[in-house]
C-alpha cells in the first residue's frame, strides 16, 4: 500500500507572529548547532584516522571529501524532497539519514575499515544536504532582507559554538593522556601488537557515535511534532514575477551561479583553515593532545566575527561591505601564513607565528557565508528552493579543497600547501565587489 505524506499548508512570512518567528529561529538554531557538531568533529577525525588507519595526508583528507561530496550529489534531489514533503518532514528525514550514518561507524570501527567510515561520513553528509537545503533559505527569508546577514550570523554562532565543543568532547572521549607515548611506540611495534593497539584505538569511536545516532533520531521525531511552521519560499511580488517571467531555468540567474561558486570556494577555505591546523601544528612538533585545541581557536575567531557582524550590520556597515572586508582579510592572512616567520609564545603554546594567521582565517571567513547567501538568493522568487539547492551543491568545495591541500602538502610541505587559498579569496573579492550585481550574462553589470 502506498504511503501518502500530507504536506502542511505553507504560510507567508509576513503572516507569522513575533512569537512564531522567535520559535522558528530557536528551532533552526538548534539545527545549526547539530550541523556544527557533526561537521567540525572532522578536524579531529582526520588526524585520528590518519594514525589509526595508517594513512597519508591525501588519504586522511578523504574524510572531508566523503563528507562534503554528498552535498554535490544530493542537494538537488533534496530540493525535490522538500517540495514533496515540506520543510518539517524533510528535516526529520534528513536527521534520520544522519543517524544511520552515525550507526555505520559501529561496524566500521569493529573491522577497522576506512572505507566503511567514509560510507558513514557520506551518509551523514547526505542527511545534512537535506537539512542545509531547508534551513538556509528558511533563515534568509524569515525577516527583512537587509538583516539577513545578521540572522545568518546568529545561526553561525550556533554552528561554530558546536564546532568548538565537538573536537574537544570527541578528543576527551577517544584520546588518553598516555596516547602521546603510544603514537611514538607504534612504528617500533611488531605487526601483531601494532594491529591490536590500532584496533583498540579505533574502537573508541563506537560509544560517542552510537550516542550521536540516538540523539539525531530523537531530534528528528521532535522536529516532526514541533511548532516549526511551513513557510512559503516561492511567492513573488508582481514586479518580481514580471522580471522573472522570461526565466525558464535556474542558470539564467548569474548572480546565483556565481554565488554558488563563491560558496564552493568559501567553504573550502573554511574547512582547510580548520581541518588542517592540527596537521600544521604537528609539523611544528606540537603533540596531538596539545594541538587538538587549535581548531577551537579558529572557530572562536569566527564567532568573534559573527558577534561583530551582529553588532554592526546594518547600523554601521552594510552586509555587502562586511563581505568585502572579510574577503580582503582572507588574502592578507593567507600571504602571512606563507611568508611570516618567527617563534612566539601565545596562550601557553610556543609556535611559529604563522599558525596564528591560520587561526585568524576564522575571522576572515566569518561574514562571507552570511554575505553571499542573501545576495545569491535575492530576486529568485519561485526558483528559491532550487536556487538554495544549487547553493548547497557548492558545499562540495569542502570536499575538493582539502584534498588539493593534502596533495600539495605531500608534494611540497604543509606550509606551502596553503597557497591553494590565495586564488579562492581572489575570486571571493570579485564576487563581493562585482559578481553579485549581475542579473544577466551580458558583461554590463546591469541590475
Amino acid at each position: 500500500m502506498a504511503i501518502r505524506i500530507k504536506k502542511e499548508t505553507a504560510l507567508e512570512v509576513s503572516s507569522l507572529t513575533e512569537r512564531e518567528t522567535f520559535i522558528s529561529m530557536l528551532i533552526i538554531g538548534m539545527l545549526f548547532f547539530i550541523f556544527g557538531f557533526v561537521t567540525w568533529v572532522n578536524s579531529i577525525l582526520i588526524p585520528y584516522f590518519k594514525i589509526a588507519c595508517e594513512l597519508s595526508n591525501f588519504q586522511s583528507y578523504l574524510v572531508a571529501f566523503a563528507f562534503y561530496i554528498s552535498y554535490f550529489i544530493m542537494s538537488v534531489p533534496s530540493s525535490f524532497l522538500l517540495k514533496t514533503v515540506g520543510f518539517k518532514k524533510g528535516i526529520m528525514l534528513g536527521l534520520w539519514v544522519m543517524a544511520i550514518g552515525a550507526f555505520i561507524f559501529i561496524p566500521a570501527a569493529l573491522s577497522r575499515t576506512y572505507g566503511a567510515f567514509l560510507l558513514g561520513l557520506f551518509t551523514i553528509g547526505t542527511g545534512l544536504a537535506v537539512l542545509q537545503s531547508a534551513a538556509n533559505p528558511y533563515v534568509t527569508i524569515l525577516g527583512s532582507k537587509d538583516k539577513a546577514a545578521k540572522r545568518i550570523s546568529i545561526m553561525g554562532i550556533c554552528n561554530k559554538a558546536a564546532g568548538i565543543l565537538a573536537p574537544l568532547l570527541f578528543a576527551s572521549m577517544v584520546l588518553k593522556v598516555t596516547d602521546s607515548d603510544l603514537f611514538k611506540q607504534l612504528p617500533l611495534m611488531d605487526v601483531i601488537h601494532k594491529n591490536a593497539a590500532l584496533n583498540e584505538l579505533i574502537r573508541r569511536v563506537i560509544v560517542p557515535y552510537a550516542f550521536v545516532g540516538v540523539v539525531l533520531f530523537a531530534f528528528g521525531v521532535f522536529i516532526r511534532y514541533s511548532p516549526l511552521p511551513e513557510i512559503d519560499t516561492e511567492s513573488e511580488s508582481s514586479a518580481l514575477a514580471n522580471a522573472n517571467s522570461g526565466k525558464t531555468n535556474i542558470f539564467q540567474f548569474p548572480h546565483l551561479i556565481l554565488g554558488a561558486f563563491a560558496i564552493f570556494l568559501h567553504v573550502g577555505t573554511q574547512v582547510v583553515a580548520i581541518d588542517t591546523i592540527i596537521g600544521y601544528a604537528d609539523s611544528m612538533h606540537i603533540p596531538l593532545m596539545e594541538a587538538k585545541v587549535f581548531p577551537s581557536y579558529t572557530l572562536f575567531a569566527t564567532i568573534s566575527g559573527y558577534i561583530i557582524g551582529i553588532a554592526t550590520i546594518p547600523k554601521y556597515i552594510s552586509q555587502v561591505n562586511a563581505l568585502r572586508c572579510c574577503t580582503i582579510l582572507g588574502i592578507i592572512f593567507t600571504l602571512l601564513i606563507i611568508f611570516a616567520h618567527g617563534q612566539i609564545s601565545l596562550l601557553g603554546h610556543v609556535t611559529d607565528i604563522s599558525i596564528w594567521f591560520v587561526v585568524l582565517l576564522g575571522l576572515a571567513n566569518s561574514m562571507v557565508w552570511a554575505g553571499i547567501w542573501p545576495l545569491a538568493l535575492s530576486d529568485l522568487g519561485r526558483f528559491t528552493k532550487l536556487g538554495a539547492s544549487i547553493m548547497v551543491m557548492g558545499l562540495c568545495g569542502s570536499a575538493i579543497l582539502p584534498l588539493l591541500y593534502g596533495h600539495f602538502a605531500d608534494l611540497f610541505n604543509v606550509r606551502k600547501a596553503y597557497w591553494v587559498l590565495f586564488p579562492c579569496y581572489m575570486y571571493l573579492v570579485f564576487y563581493a565587489f562585482y559578481g553579485f550585481k549581475l542579473r544577466n550574462w551580458a558583461i554590463d553589470g546591469s541590475q
